[in-house]
């Protein structure tokens, strides 16, 4: 047994499957600080707050130490406490101290440290430098004077999304956290996911708080003020409020919403069972004529912008479907105000989501009718747990209240889009459903927590394979393996968070390895309450289609289709010196699509070129970073003619052209 036991504090602990001491101490009741670690990233051990001291060994990194049998471990000795208090004291003096007025106040991790070691005074020097606050996002907000450099939304944006918006720039006491060529966050490839925000520890990135503009909505005697409720949100807001994770809360957030002064309070998941009937349609349609599949499904806002920035050949296999929340925020801009005798812009729809991208999401230009936005503004579950304690309200002493109708009626089909997989099984049960009347299936299958599922389905004479992936990283596998035709399938869901939407960059943060998966089993016990479980089943939609929803309009507003976006918003900049006196203008694009075709390789060949053939004093060499032809890549011009699948051998001709 000693093999297989470690005594942590003179406790005797036994061996799991946990991956370090860190963990292991966890197990043993002993939370010890750490501002870098989390369990789905890499471990780095920046912070050097979990310390501990192995007898015959000395003082270690507990996160990046593994557990083995017959360690004694000591985790509060006096040379650990004064190295974890001065390292707080040391973070508080390079830190913006602004606490009382910091979004995350009460949820800091430099906060409850500083408070768990008992830290009462800062020995040392304030040194920090207040660095200009970064509003260029809709869904983020990032303020660097806090960041404590652990490096946390670093490694999950390059790890789990595989996106890189931000890293490491300059070195030593100049180090900091920044994003390409010191652009905003929302200026460069970030696709608003919120998964830094989710695992920052301060203040440094947050969601970008809608939280005065819907008080204000509340407050105008004009307005009419709806909010609807995203499925994930229901199963994490109790976590807040002292409940465990996958307690289902939806009554106690009904009746918060009306207390606060909402007009109406509505369900997303009546603009889920619409998507799963008009994605569902639009499926066996493609189905049956065998065109532009894999259908990928459109629901996820981050992961639209990330096919938008890397992988705009596969644009015209995204499902044509708005996500819930625009179909809801268009359905009710468009049916309420006439109900109601108000004018569009006095109906005010907020969105309680568990995601920040759905912030950028609402304010898509695609998504407006004359400049007035179908969702008027998106607050986090975060967001909504502030409002309802900056209000007094008790939640666990509120009465439970329920949705008003008929936007509040949805089946259980709907309530799982909240989890990974969710989104295929509801559409699953809907083709079941309408290729063999009376089939009534769950797909248990696509349920889970791995990263990428796959499986072969058959529903009467038709087979249909799919794939649902969560974490972008992962889809860009997946991606990669279809374009090179390694793999074949018909449906692809992607969720952008590991887990799908009940791990959104909006909700509760946790050190729980559990909690993501409580959130998801919460939704999927929904689904068994709930009358049906076929959004087609739903009455209250049935009646739409019958009475206002004929083709014509439903495509109108609950369809969209997406372009090829820009990965970083920067001019064109110049690569050598510009005079205005050049005889030979090149341009070529380092976009995301024409770098992968080689933009890279034939810029470094003409550079050589240029210097070898003594063209450099004639010649200014500009770089863009979309020259809209991402399919014709890599894409040069030569004085302004442009050059598409360029080589060297085509730039050279055109070069030697164009200096005759």
């Amino acid at each position: 047994m000693k093999n297989k036991t470690v005594i942590i504090d003179n406790v005797e602990v036994q061996i799991g499957n946990e991956r370090n001491l860190l963990e292991l101490c966890r197990k043993a009741g002993i939370e010890l600080p750490t501002f870098c670690y989390h369990s789905e990233i890499s471990i780095y051990g920046a912070c050097r707050m979990c310390m501990v001291e192995v007898e015959g060994r000395g003082i270690v990194p507990a996160c990046s130490t593994k557990a083995e049998g017959g360690m004694v471990v000591h985790t509060n000795t006096k040379q650990i406490r004064e190295m974890r208090k001065m390292i707080i004291e040391l973070m508080l003096a390079s830190h913006d101290q602004s606490c009382t007025t910091c979004a995350k106040s009460g949820d800091c991790r430099l906060q409850s440290i500083a408070k768990q070691l008992g830290v009462t005074k800062v020995r040392f020097k304030q040194v920090n430098e207040i660095k200009p606050v970064d509003y260029s996002s809709d869904a983020i907000l990032r303020d660097p004077s806090k960041c404590v450099l652990c490096g946390d939304c670093v490694r999950v944006c390059k790890e789990i999304q595989s996106v890189g918006a931000l890293d490491f720039a300059y070195r030593g006491a100049k180090a900091q956290v920044g994003t390409s060529f010191n652009k905003g966050i929302g200026e460069v490839e970030c696709v608003n996911c919120g998964q830094c925000v989710k695992v920052c520890p301060v203040g440094a990135l947050t969601p970008k708080y809608q939280i005065n503009s819907v008080w204000d909505a509340i407050h105008d005697e004009k307005k009419v003020v709806v909010a609807q409720i995203a499925p994930a949100v229901r199963v994490a807001l109790g976590e807040y409020f002292g409940k465990e994770p996958g307690a289902l809360t939806i009554g106690h957030i009904i009746a918060a919403l009306k207390r606060m002064g909402f007009d109406y309070v509505y369900d997303t998941c009546f603009g889920a069972d619409l998507t799963v009937i008009e994605e569902g349609k639009e499926f066996l349609a493609r189905k049956a004529k065998g065109e532009n599949l894999p259908l990928f499904t459109s629901c996820c806002p981050a992961w639209i912008k990330f096919a938008e920035q890397y992988y705009p050949d596969f644009l015209p296999h995204l499902s044509t479907c708005r996500s819930p929340q625009q179909m809801f925020g268009s359905l009710c801009k468009d049916l309420i105000p006439k109900q109601r005798g108000i004018s569009r812009e006095d109906l005010v729809v907020v969105s309680i989501m568990p995601c920040t991208a759905k912030k950028f999401e609402a304010n898509r230009d695609e998504f407006k009718v004359n400049g007035n936005p179908d969702v008027d503004f998106v607050i986090t579950t975060n967001e909504l747990a502030t409002m309802i304690k900056e209000s007094g309200i008790d939640f666990d002493m509120l009465e439970v209240g329920s949705f008003d109708m008929p936007y509040g009626f949805s089946t259980g089909a709907s309530v799982i889009f909240g989890a990974s997989g969710g989104v295929s099984e509801a559409v699953l049960r809907f083709a079941a459903e309408t290729l063999e009347k009376g089939s009534s299936q769950e797909f248990k299958q696509f349920r889970g927590e791995d990263g990428i599922k796959t499986s072969e389905i058959t529903i009467g004479d038709t087979t249909l394979k799919l794939a649902v992936v969560s974490g972008l990283s992962n889809a860009r596998k997946l991606l990669d393996k279809i374009r090179s035709g390694e793999a074949d399938y018909d449906l692809v869901e992607v969720m952008a968070c590991n887990g799908g939407c009940v791990n959104g960059g909006g909700q509760p943060v946790t050190t729980s390895r559990t909690a993501v998966r409580e959130r998801s089993k919460g939704l999927y016990n929904n689904d068994k309450m709930l009358q049906f479980h076929v959004s087609s089943e739903n009455p209250y939609l049935q009646q739409l289609y019958a009475e206002t929803l004929d083709e014509h309009k439903a495509h109108e507003i609950l369809h969209t289709e997406y372009e090829n976006r820009k990965r970083i918003s920067v001019k064109d900049f110049v690569l050598g010196e510009a005079d205005g006196n050049k005889e030979l203008f090149l341009e070529i694009c380092f976009g995301t699509s024409c770098f992968l075709r080689g933009a890279q390789a034939l810029f470094k060949e003409l550079t050589e070129y240029i210097r070898e053939n003594g063209l450099e004093e004639k010649t200014e060499f500009k770089a863009s970073f979309c020259s809209e032809s991402c399919s014709k890549g890599p894409v040069l011009k030569v004085n302004g003619k442009m050059i598409e699948h360029c080589t060297f051998d085509k730039a050279k001709a055109a070069i030697e052209k164009a200096m005759q």
